[in-house]
């Protein structure tokens, strides 16, 4: 069932200019927030902990619809990622700080783009390839076959190589070892083996893997954001490199790196709340 309502919503959003699928997009999302209790919850509970409104009822059920609407736009993005060109580019993307990607790259090293779930990081990859940067990322696989192989075909029509995860490491290893660029998104620990970190001030399970990459490598990790404007265009920023202290103990220093990369995601989502598309608890953990 789902592999089919994705494979409408393709249809109909390539059928469709790009605002009118996103005006029929945003419709759909104000329906599914209204009737999808439980992430709907999980939703408002970390907009609470985010805003530090725990007590404004209404200021969250608003945000927690805007944030619905930005995930149903996302799709859209997502799905005509096939149509993104240069020209798409210049008219419909902002880019900062390309120079430090740049930089890295010259040297001859890989480089670890670490974003998170957060405004477009599928179209950001899409955009980085068309920019010129020959880019992979490790991506979830979906346990339905056809859904995953969905995934997969709209990513490589996008530019993108995903690299699914399980069979991910020595495919990393081989990219960043080659001098590309490695996207990685660094909010969500799907392995249960992580680095325990001080997240908007409670403790959460975040992913090591950027921080091991960049110290066993001595590659860098730059912090990389791509956010919808308020005239659903984008910008995409490339921040200046992070690298892992080699003087340190692996230990310690994937865990000093690991506590700075969750200190810019937090910064990331203190700016846009409502484009981080977490539908699950992060902290309570009652999924």
């Amino acid at each position: 069932m789902l592999y089919v309502l994705y494979r409408i919503g393709y249809f109909v959003v390539n059928l469709f200019p790009l605002k009118v699928s996103y005006c029929i997009a945003s419709f759909l999302a104000d329906l599914c927030c209204l009737i999808s209790y439980r992430d709907r919850r999980y939703v408002v509970r970390n907009l609470a902990t985010i805003s530090g409104r725990q007590h404004d009822k209404r200021a969250l059920r608003n945000m927690a619809r805007e944030l619905y609407r930005n995930f149903a736009k996302y799709l859209v993005d997502f799905f005509r990622s096939a149509r993104i060109d240069e020209e798409y580019v210049k008219k419909m993307v902002k880019v900062e700080g390309e120079k430090n990607i740049d930089s890295v790259l010259a040297g001859g090293k890989g480089v670890i783009l670490m974003s998170a779930h957060i405004g477009n990081w599928e179209l950001g990859g899409s955009v980085i390839s068309i920019l010129g940067y020959p880019i992979s990322a490790v991506v979830l696989s979906h346990k339905n076959k056809k859904v995953n192989e969905f995934f997969r075909k709209r990513r490589l029509a996008g530019g993108l190589t995903p690299i699914e995860m399980g069979a991910s490491l020595k495919a990393c290893y081989k990219s960043l070892m080659s001098g590309k660029v490695l996207a990685l998104l660094g909010d969500r620990d799907f392995n249960k083996s992580g680095l325990m970190l001080d997240f908007f001030g409670r403790k959460t399970l975040f992913p090591k893997g950027p921080s091991v990459f960049s110290y066993r490598l001595n590659v860098p990790i730059i912090p990389t954001l791509m956010v919808r404007q308020p005239d659903d265009t984008f910008k995409i920023v490339f921040e200046e490199p992070m690298y892992a202290d080699s003087s340190k103990k692996e230990e310690d220093a994937v865990f000093e790196l690991g506590a700075k990369c969750a200190g810019r995601i937090e910064s990331y989502i203190q700016r846009y709340p409502t484009q981080w598309y977490v539908f699950k608890d992060m902290w309570n953990k009652d999924e």
